[in-house]
């Protein structure tokens, strides 16, 4: 259900707004049609996150196609001409680095960059809007990028995660949780994945997959006396897509 200033908003006023048969119009079609609530006090924070959801799902794809290797975090590394290793394997990104090109030089060259599922995720969310922000608004809101995972991320982006929600959107990052994973594989232990629409996700190492390719693929590393199968949590991970659509609409004002 979408809210606008308090009123209930059909789809057929809406529907206008986004290409017939596109991935957004799909996504505004799952937001309308949803047992959740969406409130906006402007048309223009929907149509946001609408463009920021498809933008998620269209660096996903390209993150995969990238070249971009699946390390743990031991084994990290990043392209140093944009940035620093940190000490536990995260990303720091260089004084001297433009942020928006740091995170650019990821989809250019990724096979001089590998890391874990969790940072995987926020370098999807950062190229998302880098797709939409200016140059300039982007590194004036990340001037001081540290990629690793959920604790280390901007807090501009401010990531929210619900435990249980009715229904899920196309952009919204899922995952799934293997209980029992291999005592020396504890890089498995889950997988994040980004919804790409049409029963399909990205997960960095595992690619683009289906939820039950996702589960096989966990069940296979497993501690060897285990019989719970991994599985898809009720839970989602945003963006604070009202927060970035306000940055957005007061910086293009």
């Amino acid at each position: 259900m979408i809210l606008i200033k308090g009123n209930i908003v059909r789809l057929q006023r809406l529907i206008h707004l986004f290409p017939k048969d596109s991935i957004e119009s799909e996504i505004l079609y799952r937001i309308s049609d949803s047992n959740e609530i969406y409130e906006y006090q402007l048309v223009n924070q929907l149509i946001f996150e609408v463009n920021l959801r498809s933008k998620i799902i269209n660096a996903a794809r390209e993150l995969n196609a990238s070249g971009f290797k699946f390390r743990t975090f031991k084994n990290s590394h990043c392209n140093e001409e944009f940035w620093q290793r940190t000490d536990v394997g995260g990303y720091l990104l260089k004084k001297d680095s433009s942020p928006s090109e740091a995170i650019a030089d990821i989809f250019l060259q990724g096979y001089k960059y590998g890391t874990e599922c969790s940072t995987a995720i926020t370098i999807i969310y950062y190229k998302a809007l880098q797709d939409i922000y200016s140059k300039e608004l982007f590194d004036y809101s990340f001037p001081d990028l540290h990629l690793m995972n959920w604790h280390y991320i901007d807090n501009d982006l401010d990531i929210i995660t619900y435990k249980y929600l009715f229904d899920y959107i196309p952009g919204d990052c899922r995952y799934v949780e293997n209980p029992d994973f291999h005592p020396e594989r504890p890089e498995l232990r889950g997988q994040n994945l980004i919804d790409l629409g049409e029963g399909l996700y990205y997960g960095h190492g595992t690619g683009i997959k289906t939820i039950d390719e996702v589960v096989d693929y966990l069940n296979r590393h497993r501690a060897e006396s285990s019989s719970r199968s991994a599985f898809l949590k009720r839970s989602a991970t945003r963006p604070n897509f009202l927060h970035l659509a306000n940055l957005y609409i007061k910086y293009d004002l």
